[in-house]
């Protein structure tokens, strides 16, 4: 997701052009506007990391409406705007640091969380035997997504006899995930606002600006992906299985891989 990052950073800086009229000036002496909006922009990029886009697509539940699943993706940008704000905030105004082994444990715990959701997909592919087909109540056919888990014996001996219940959806989850990734996080971005920013005042700005993009960037990216989920979920049942098979897939992937970097990066901290 690096060219994300480019395309985005080269995006805020032709809106804030005007700021760098008189000369080639660093981006933190070229005006708090530039600053701010190049803050903004990198938060939209940075939402769009592929540790991120992994861990909101594999809380998806089955089921969801759209409108519940962009409002995940907001759910998980608040939690990692949350506490990116809090910590930075707190860490630049005290005065403290925050060292290499804890950011490297934090990332661990991310990373080890996000393959642990990438588990709990595939999990349930195989455990609820969910598919799609046709069937009717009170002589009504409709298509419908439902599961067989716990049954045994063919599938045309199974009953199809099932009820439709509201269910409502908690965030709590989606919440936490944000506020655990936004704490991994905190770490770099304070390094590289404190290296820029002129001013304390203009610093806590940049995080909350930057904190907004990364919400907005996964709200954007959880409604474009809805439809076509949404879709699916409503599609054959190989598709659907496919679709979620390779989101565990990935999950557990950038999950593993992250959660190695990090662990390395612990062990080499500790030394």
């Amino acid at each position: 997701m690096r060219w994300v990052v480019c395309l985005a950073a080269g995006a805020a800086v032709l809106l804030a052009a005007p700021a760098f009229a008189h000369g080639p000036a660093p981006v933190a002496t070229s005006g708090p506007a530039a600053f701010l909006a190049l803050g903004f922009f990198i938060g939209i990029a940075h939402a769009l990391e592929a540790d991120h886009m992994t861990a909101v697509a594999s809380m998806m539940e089955r089921g969801e409406s759209r409108r519940s699943l962009v409002a995940r993706g907001a759910v998980w940008g608040a939690g990692h705007t949350l506490a990116l704000f809090v910590i930075c905030s707190i860490v630049l105004l005290l005065g403290l640091t925050i060292s290499g082994r804890v950011e490297a444990a934090l990332e661990a715990a991310v990373g080890l969380l996000i393959a642990a959701l990438g588990l709990r997909v595939l999990w349930r592919i195989w455990r609820d035997r969910v598919h799609v087909h046709v069937h009717s109540h009170g002589g009504k056919p409709h298509v419908h997504v439902h599961s067989h888990a716990g049954e045994e014996g063919p599938h045309s001996a199974s009953s199809h006899d099932h009820a439709h219940p509201a269910r409502a959806r908690g965030h709590a989850a989606t919440l936490g995930v944000g506020v655990l990734h936004g704490a991994a996080g905190s770490a770099g971005l304070l390094v590289l606002t404190v290296a820029a920013a002129d001013t304390i005042l203009e610093a806590i700005g940049y995080f909350a600006v930057f904190g907004a993009g990364t919400m907005i960037g996964m709200t954007l990216f959880s409604a474009a992906v809805s439809y076509p989920l949404h879709r699916i979920h409503q599609g054959a049942r190989w598709m659907r299985s496919t679709v979620n098979a390779v989101i565990g897939g990935a999950a557990l992937l950038v999950g593993g891989t992250l959660a190695a970097e990090s662990l390395a990066a612990l062990q080499v901290a500790s030394l």
